[in-house]
C-alpha cells in the first residue's frame, strides 16, 4: 500500500510538471514568474489572454483526453487479458473516427454533441465487430486473435475514412488536423460537450476496478465469489466506449497513449487494478499534455499535431518499457 501511495504521488507530481510545461510552452514562451503572477491574478492582459484564454483550456482538455485514453487502455487490457489491448490497436478509435467523418460528410452532422454521439456509436460498432471477428478466427491465443481482429477492423475503418474524406476535400479540410489527433480546436466549446461522457466513463471505471481484480482470478473463481463475468465485461465495454469515444470526438485518434500508460502503471504499481487504472490515467494525461507542448514548440510557429508526436514518441517508449520488464523477470 505504501508503494502504491508513493507511486501515485509521483504520478501526480509528474502530471503537475507536465501541466506547467503545457502552460509555459508555445510560440511565445513564458517564464515561470509570469505564470505564477497570472494564476494569482497579478499578470498583464497579454499573459492572461495567452495563459487563461488559450493555453489553460487546451491543457485541461489534453489532460482529460490523456486520462480517458490511459484508463480505457487499462480497462481493455484487464478485461480481455490482452497486454496489447488499446483503443487504437483494437480499432475503437478508428471506428469512432469513421463514424464522425461519415456523419460530417454524408449526413451534414455538426456540433460537438453530434460528434460525441457519432463517436460513441462508431466505437461501439467497431468493438462489437472486433469481438465477432476474433471469435470467428481459429487458432492462436485469444489475445492474439483479438489484436489481429482489431488491426484488421482498424485498417478497414481507416481506409473508409480516407475514402470518404477524399470524396469531398474542401469539406474535410476543416477537420484535417483532427483526423491525425489534435488539441488545436476550441477547447472552451469542446469541454462542456464531452465532459459528461468523460465523467460517466470515469465513474464506471472506478466501479469496475475492484471487480477487475476479482475477474483476474479466473472465471470459475470469480463466479464463486459472486461476480458476474458477463456484466463486468459489458460494463468494461461501456466504459471503454464512453472514454475512447469522447476522447476521439474531442481530439481525434491519438495513438499509443492507451497502450503505453497502462504498461507504465503496471510496471510501477503491479497488478492491482485500482492503483493501475488511477496511475494509467495520470500518466496518460501527462503524456498527452507533454506531447502537445512538444508539438507546439518543435516546429514553431507551425504546429505538429499531438497524435503525430505520440506516435513518434510512444513507440520507442513502449519498447523501453517492455525491455525493462523483460530484464526484471530474468
Amino acid at each position: 500500500m505504501r508503494r502504491g501511495l508513493a507511486v501515485t504521488l509521483f504520478s501526480v507530481a509528474l502530471l503537475l510538471l507536465a501541466l506547467g510545461a503545457g502552460l509555459l510552452a508555445g510560440v511565445k514562451a513564458l517564464p515561470l514568474p509570469v505564470l505564477l503572477d497570472t494564476m494569482l491574478g497579478r499578470g498583464g492582459d497579454e499573459a492572461r489572454l495567452i495563459l487563461l484564454g488559450l493555453r489553460l483550456p487546451r491543457v485541461v482538455l489534453g489532460g482529460l483526453v490523456g486520462t480517458a485514453l490511459g484508463i480505457a487502455g487499462g480497462i481493455i487490457q484487464a478485461a480481455t487479458r490482452n497486454p496489447l489491448g488499446d483503443p487504437g490497436l483494437l480499432g475503437i478509435n478508428a471506428g469512432a473516427g469513421l463514424a464522425i467523418v461519415v456523419g460530417l460528410g454524408l449526413f451534414g452532422a455538426s456540433g460537438m454533441g453530434a460528434m460525441l454521439a457519432l463517436a460513441a456509436s462508431g466505437a461501439a460498432a467497431a468493438a462489437l465487430a472486433v469481438q465477432i471477428l476474433a471469435g470467428a478466427v481459429q487458432g492462436g491465443s485469444a489475445p492474439l486473435r483479438l489484436t489481429l481482429a482489431g488491426v484488421a477492423i482498424g485498417a478497414l475503418c481507416f481506409g473508409l475514412t480516407q475514402a470518404v474524406a477524399l470524396a469531398d476535400p474542401e469539406r474535410f479540410d476543416l477537420v484535417r488536423n483532427w483526423r491525425v489527433g489534435s488539441l488545436a480546436g476550441d477547447a472552451g466549446r469542446i469541454l462542456p460537450a464531452v465532459g459528461p461522457a468523460l465523467v460517466a466513463g470515469f465513474v464506471v471505471a472506478g466501479w469496475l476496478a475492484p471487480r477487475l481484480n476479482i475477474a483476474a482470478l479466473g472465471e470459475e473463481r470469480a463466479a464463486s465469489l459472486g461476480l458476474s463475468i458477463g456484466t463486468t465485461r459489458l460494463l468494461a465495454l461501456a466504459a471503454t466506449v464512453l472514454l475512447a469515444g469522447a476522447a476521439t470526438a474531442a481530439a481525434g485518434p491519438i495513438a499509443f497513449v492507451g497502450l503505453a500508460a497502462p504498461h507504465a502503471a503496471r510496471h510501477l504499481v503491479g497488478a492491482d487494478e485500482r492503483l493501475r487504472l488511477l496511475n494509467a490515467g495520470l500518466i496518460g494525461a501527462a503524456l498527452v499534455v507533454v506531447a502537445d507542448a512538444l508539438g507546439r514548440v518543435a516546429a514553431a510557429p507551425a504546429e505538429i499535431p499531438v497524435g503525430v508526436v505520440t506516435a513518434l514518441v510512444g513507440a520507442p517508449f513502449l519498447v523501453l518499457l517492455v525491455r525493462a520488464r523483460q530484464g526484471a523477470t530474468r
